[in-house]
């Protein structure tokens, strides 16, 4: 999941993934090797998903076990897709539902239902790849990942005083 979220920022501007670094602090006292080579490997196999080669990482010892990828994509400079270049008569188009951010916070909290937690896990694992190659395909505008700023953050980030958006809250997909 991690690797996924670490992988949109390369989609969220129409780019390709070329290669990652692992980012690791690493609670050796908690979190066994078994466990790290675990993460690791779920890593790898997400950048491999996405086309991409791991370089190598850093990792660093801490009391909280923390996980990430430093990604460098490829895009031709004309043809980078940004959250602000939004035109009149755009649609926004959401490709996976909204909601996760509550849900990893129920988390946390040990209060997230099993079934959510489930439903989180399903989409958060998946690549925003064929996403991004769909709107470069069909000429999206602007392109952003409904990430740490929520729908609305982002919606922000992609308004100004000449373009508004319209939102049918029935339509949104929420978990």
């Amino acid at each position: 999941i991690a690797a996924a979220n670490s992988l949109s920022d390369i989609y969220a501007m129409g780019a390709e993934v070329s290669t990652a670094l692992n980012i690791v602090a690493y609670d050796s006292c908690n979190v066994s090797k078994k466990m790290l080579n675990e993460i690791l490997r779920g890593g790898s196999d997400k950048v491999r998903e996405a086309g991409g080669v791991i370089l190598g990482g850093h990792t660093i010892e801490d009391v909280e076990m923390k996980f990430g990828l430093s990604v460098t994509g490829m895009v031709h400079p004309k043809k980078i897709l940004r959250n602000n270049t939004t035109k009149i008569g755009d649609k926004i188009i959401l490709t996976k539902p909204i909601g996760l951010g509550v849900i990893t916070t129920s988390i946390k909290a040990n209060e997230a239902p099993k079934s959510a937690i489930e439903k989180a896990i399903f989409h958060m694992s998946f690549l925003n790849k064929t996403a991004s190659e769909l709107a470069i395909k069909f000429g999206a505008n602007a392109l952003t990942d409904v990430t740490g700023f929520g729908l609305l953050g982002h919606l922000y980030e992609m308004t100004n005083s000449k373009i508004s958006v319209q939102l049918e809250f029935a339509k949104i997909p929420i978990i």
